[in-house]
């Protein structure tokens, strides 16, 4: 099930033409739907957990740096990534509990070292100019098969430089024709029979993907965002209130993203035990 994010103008949820699987983050910038207003995605109620849904219990992150990044860019996302899983910021969602993909245990998903899984890939090859979902899973299948390991509770999050922008469909991200969308995360099924999950966190240069003025502490809100929603609804099938709105979908761009733990870029996130969006938990 695609999940529209409440980064959105109402235009962009009538028209975008995102596979189902793929849960989009939308812009901020001419919001008309109350529910995008002062509570986020508020309007659909607390987020309910759909039977047999999956989640990642005990996430990881590898960052895919595809391309050239200016000096010191690579090293903040990586050290965002280091410190956030066990960060009063994703402690916001182990209220929710599901399915874990990976291993089938039921519980409620925990603080994480979320570097603890493969190491991150550094692929010096230029990516095209147009990065289609079918370009990005390329992308992925490629890493994993250089490390020679699948990590199922993994979100693999491939980031490409200020030259290159991500597309699904007409849609596009900073960078394209037609911007629609900040960043996304999705799945496919690999050929095990088994869910690789993915986010694609374009360069996050433009106007209307900027909360801070700081390209940095913008990419690190974006992956605040794809990752907690990659781990409370890791197949579209989870955590989405009766709007269809995922976590960070309900507090997205309203409240204002903030730089919290560590001096980094972070988002509120919904707390279905606050009925409202929280910083920390």
């Amino acid at each position: 099930m695609k999940k529209a994010l409440v980064f959105v103008f109402a235009a962009a949820l009538a028209t975008t033409g995102f596979a189902q699987n793929v849960e989009v983050n939308h812009l901020p910038s001419g919001m008309t739907n109350p529910s995008n207003q002062a509570g986020g995605g508020g309007a659909g109620g607390n987020l309910i957990y759909h039977n047999g849904g999956k989640v990642i219990r005990n996430a990881h992150v590898v960052l895919i740096f595809w391309g050239s990044f200016p000096s010191g860019y690579t090293t903040n996302m990586q050290n965002f990534r280091n410190q956030f899983g066990t960060t009063g910021e994703y402690n916001t969602i182990t209220q929710y509990t599901g399915i874990d993909d990976a291993t089938g245990t039921t519980g409620a998903i925990a603080l994480s070292n979320l570097a603890g899984g493969p190491a991150d890939y550094f692929d010096t090859s230029t990516p095209p100019t147009n990065c289609t979902d079918a370009v990005v899973q390329a992308e992925v299948k490629k890493v994993i098969a250089a490390q020679g390991t699948t990590d199922y509770s993994a979100i693999y999050e491939v980031f490409i430089p200020s030259g290159s922008y991500s597309s699904s469909g007409t849609s596009t991200s900073c960078g394209g024709p037609n911007l629609a969308y900040c960043a996304y995360h999705s799945h496919y099924v690999d050929g095990a029979g088994k869910n690789v999950k993915y986010s694609i966190e374009p360069w996050a240069g433009c106007s209307g993907c900027q909360a801070f003025g700081n390209t940095s502490l913008d990419q690190e809100h974006f992956v605040c965002h794809e990752t907690r929603e990659a781990v409370t609804d890791a197949l579209g099938n989870a955590w989405f209130d009766r709007r269809g709105y995922e976590a960070d979908d309900k507090c997205a761009w309203s409240p204002a993203p903030f730089i919290g733990t560590g001096g980094f870029g972070y988002q509120y996130e919904w707390s279905n035990a606050n009925s409202g969006c929280i910083q920390t938990r």
